[in-house]
């Protein structure tokens, strides 16, 4: 069963604001799949979101004014493989005490830092940095709210700048940006529903404007 694919027409718009209703369609070929409830149904529409990229973070950050740490060995081979970053804040009863804000992990035992944690005022964590590849760079960063991940950010071609954008809601992925020609801007966007792909859009002439469509034929 093939995917739907809708073309959108040029329209004199603000980018990004609407995709208009009027649009050619191209129907591929349904081998034996002629009745398909699927394949008639209209492809929803929704605002894609861009993002422009930005460089990757360093994996290991200057460390500020008045942090201390304290270093553990989990691994026992005699070498630090946590560091826990902390300053001094006043607490709510108003006394001065401890907040950690950091903590940075070597994850693979080679003495360099491959996770690092950052954490709020209530010492919840906001932001996840992580070298998968363990190549000193920071390649996916992962954002939460409320100890949730919200969102994923990656350097999949590891030039060091951002390329993939992920978005969740309770836990679930709900949308994929993607620049796949590295000139920094989104020009692929996958939307899922209920666990897969729902609809796919892509901008093929640059200028942010979803130009085509593809329906997945088994999304309902």
């Amino acid at each position: 069963m093939s995917w739907r694919v809708k073309k959108v027409m040029p329209t004199d718009r603000s980018p990004m604001k609407s995709w208009g209703y009027v649009g050619i369609w191209a129907v591929a070929a349904l081998v034996g799949c002629s009745g398909d409830k699927a394949g008639k149904r209209p492809v929803a529409e929704a605002e894609p979101i861009g993002n422009p990229s930005r460089p990757a973070e360093p994996i290991r950050p200057e460390r500020a004014p008045g942090e201390k740490v304290r270093e553990l060995d989990l691994n026992r081979d005699n070498k630090p493989d946590v560091w826990t970053f902390y300053v001094m804040a006043k607490g709510a009863d108003g006394q001065e005490q401890e907040r950690q804000v950091r903590k940075e992990i070597d994850f693979n035992g080679d003495g360099r830092v491959d996770i690092t944690q950052y954490f709020d005022e209530r010492e919840e964590k906001v932001r996840e940095s992580m070298d998968q590849d363990f190549d000193g760079k920071v390649d996916s960063v992962l954002f939460y709210e409320k100890g949730v991940n919200v969102r994923t950010e990656r350097d999949v071609s590891g030039d060091g700048k951002v390329d993939v954008w992920l978005y969740y809601e309770k836990g679930k992925l709900t949308r994929k940006e993607r620049d796949t020609n590295a000139d920094g801007r989104v020009d692929n966007w996958e939307y899922w529903e209920n666990g897969q792909v729902d609809r796919i859009g892509d901008d093929l002439d640059g200028d942010g404007n979803v130009d085509r469509w593809t329906k997945n034929p088994n999304s309902q």
